[in-house]
């Protein structure tokens, strides 16, 4: 075999690669109806795909955490919830932000309430998203009133004690409607302000908050890849975007949704899982 074959069928394998890539690029992400107010979703053991169920808004008892395939299966993993919203999966565990509780879930699908409202500092109006640090502490998002007041970001530590880490009323500038959570590090959290349409990173240690990103309409979940890019989810407007790791203004990766809410991303980093509430769906959306 000479130096011109090599050169030739190396080229052949990288221009293939080059096809593939791209045709797995241009394939249709994949999109699973029939679901009733999917809010959050998250991959957890096993690699399957969880999703929470709000069902009847405000009605107790109907919601769920459902597993779904790209199949377009859905099987009920956990029943009994309320109004479950914010979705994370520790180890084996499963947590789950709902209206005035914390759910904890086990690899089963056997529920415990990890903390109730008497366990917080405040009574906690609207509980919305959740967040693990990885170090035994969940951070817990409170949306507050319907008139934009009382919003906060709460700490769980692992002894179940509750703790408030941000009031939206005192921040500067103002946090109004505090939805989606994600961890930086161990002094820094994103939160999503739904009623501005605003994403700020927050020091908890300063209590002080920089915005990073604004314009999104409804700014619902928060995830981020091994890049330090951060994915935004648009409630409102049905859009997602990305913001890349020096914060330049965001850019808009999809507008085909009719309500973006707790967004997610796979393991591998390029995928993200998009439950759209108002379609009743879950779409598996490439991460370009």
């Amino acid at each position: 075999m000479n130096g011109k074959t090599v050169v030739a069928r190396t080229s052949t394998v990288i221009a293939l690669a080059v096809i593939m890539s791209a045709a797995r690029a241009a394939d249709p992400p994949t999109t699973v109806s029939g679901l009733k107010n999917p809010e959050s979703a998250a991959v957890g053991p096993g690699g399957k795909v969880y999703v929470t169920m709000i069902g009847e808004r405000d009605k107790k008892g109907d919601g769920s955490i459902v597993i779904v395939e790209p199949s377009g299966k859905i099987i009920t993993f956990a029943a009994g919830l309320d109004d479950p919203k914010g979705l994370v999966v520790v180890g084996e565990q499963f947590f789950v932000a709902d209206v005035t509780k914390v759910w904890r879930v086990d690899s089963r699908g056997k529920t415990e309430v990890y903390v109730g409202p008497e366990a917080f500092p405040r009574p906690p109006l609207f509980l919305n998203d959740i967040a693990s640090d990885g170090r035994g502490n969940l951070y817990v998002t409170d949306s507050g009133d319907r008139a934009g007041k009382k919003g906060a970001v709460f700490r769980v530590d692992a002894k179940r004690g509750v703790a408030m880490v941000l009031d939206g009323e005192l921040t500067s500038p103002r946090i109004e409607v505090p939805n989606g959570v994600l961890v930086d590090d161990a002094d820094h959290i994103f939160v999503a302000d739904f009623g501005l349409g605003d994403l700020y990173r927050y020091d908890m240690t300063t209590s002080t908050a920089q915005r990073v990103g604004g314009g999104f309409g409804g700014t619902d979940g928060l995830a981020r890849d091994a890049r330090g890019r951060l994915f935004v989810g648009d409630w409102k407007n049905g859009r997602v975007f990305r913001i890349n790791s020096d914060f330049e203004p965001p850019t808009m990766i999809s507008d085909r949704f009719q309500s973006a809410a707790d967004l997610s991303l796979t393991p591998d980093g390029r995928t993200l899982l998009v439950p759209d509430m108002k379609a009743g769906t879950l779409t598996w959306l490439p991460v370009p």
